[in-house]
């Protein structure tokens, strides 16, 4: 007998979702939109986020069958695609983890050295901030557990906070702006904001492993998710102006800010400053909680069980030795660690080959048909993405355009 689910389960679980949806693609988000527009944003927002929801009906439905809280993708893929299957999905895995890792370094250190005008000690800066993270990510988790909660209650009111207090400084002629062609930039970081299948396999066993109480959650999950970016989009583009200064969304996307430094620029009283500062770093808190947990645990696994090597330090140095490497070498590449997550990582492991595990599962050539089209349209968001990492590609934002044309709408008021 299928055991039913409490309706409070299921509402516990889609904020869960929602909540988990607040991390850096969030952060990152206003940035790649503002230069794309609102509408342009929110449209293609709209078909990002049901491609990813397509993908996470599918694994949720594959996480349902085998009902073990170890859901392990790499086997998954290797159980219906075989051994390509297995390591395109470690490779991605990987891009995703280290690229997220690599992101929440260097935003939480770019949000402390900025707001704080430090910028000239940011190596230090960073090594303070990786110390103390990754230390929380390894201490005895009961702790972290208990506090969760509040944890979770203050990214939430700090992040209404800011909401209420940048739509004082809304201006809904800079909402008007489109940029059609620079879309396709803002996608990986789309797609990035839409990522929660790493968790996939807990939310179907709280569920109980019942299918369509699954979907319903996923779907109130993401469309809470959706309502969230889509108003931190608007008041972004909104409150922030596209050129002029060290508070508007291109210098922020010249030099790789997260949305929070400009709009903490922009609203400059103590009270906006300490909200912005508790949301920005409670979102990469959590999220690099989250994530360095993954990463270890993927670790731990095969050094033991593969490598026949039983080390927790080996383990920990290869978790979290290369994205603090990364981000002492590169600390400024807080929005390109985000497309490489989304435009290949994500677009690769939670897109294209869950898109060809639909098409292989289906009985019916609907079913089949349904897979082509998102496999199509996943694999376009890849190749979109290689493109613009090898240069062979440039989508750049009509800089000379805004300068020249609405300058006086949306330069400095």
């Amino acid at each position: 007998m299928i055991k039913k689910t409490p309706f409070f389960v299921t509402i516990g679980v889609a904020f869960l979702i929602a909540g988990n949806l607040i991390g850096a693609g969030i952060l990152g988000l206003p940035i790649k939109t503002g230069l794309a527009g609102f509408i342009p944003s929110i449209v293609v927002m709209l078909i990002a986020g049901g491609a990813m929801y397509f993908s996470a009906v599918v694994l949720s439905f594959e996480a349902a069958e085998e009902k073990t809280p170890t859901f392990n993708y790499p086997t998954l893929f290797h159980n219906h695609l075989g051994f390509v299957g297995k390591w395109l999905a470690i490779i991605a895995n990987l891009i995703v983890l280290y690229g997220l890792l690599t992101a929440y370094l260097t935003g939480g250190t770019t949000i402390i050295t900025h707001l704080f005008g430090i910028a000239p000690y940011h190596k230090w800066v960073l090594i303070g901030f990786f110390a103390v993270i990754t230390f929380l990510n390894l201490a005895e988790m009961k702790l972290i557990r208990k506090y969760n909660i509040i944890l979770i209650l203050l990214l939430w009111s700090s992040f209404a906070i800011i909401v209420f207090m940048a739509e004082t400084k809304v201006e809904v002629e800079r909402l008007t702006y489109s940029d059609w062609l620079f879309v396709p930039a803002a996608l990986p970081i789309m797609l990035t904001s839409f990522h929660f299948h790493n968790f996939i396999s807990n939310i179907c066993h709280s569920l109980y492993w019942n299918k369509y109480p699954i979907l319903e959650t996923m779907f109130f999950g993401m469309a809470i998710g959706y309502v969230m970016n889509a108003i931190w989009i608007q008041v972004g583009i909104g409150a922030l102006p596209l050129t002029g200064g060290d508070a508007s969304l291109f210098y922020a996307y010249q030099n790789n800010l997260p949305s929070t430094i400009p709009l903490a620029k922009l609203i400059a009283t103590p009270f906006f400053l300490t909200c912005a500062m508790l949301f920005a770093l409670l979102a990469i808190l959590t999220s690099y909680l989250a994530t360095g947990i993954g990463l270890l645990g993927f670790y731990e696994d095969l050094t033991k069980n593969h490598l026949k090597i039983s080390s927790r330090p080996l383990s920990i140095a290869l978790t979290f030795g290369p994205p603090f490497v990364i981000s002492l070498l590169y600390p400024h590449i807080f929005l390109k660690a985000l497309d490489l997550v989304g435009g290949v990582g994500i677009a690769l492991l939670f897109g294209i080959l869950p898109s060809v595990l639909a098409i292989k599962r289906s009985k019916t050539w609907i079913g089949k048909t349904i897979g082509f089209a998102f496999l199509t349209l996943f694999a376009g968001f890849l190749l979109l993405e290689i493109l613009q990492e090898f240069g062979l590609l440039d989508i750049a934002p009509q800089v000379e355009y805004w300068k020249h044309n609405v300058g006086h709408h949306f330069g400095h008021h």
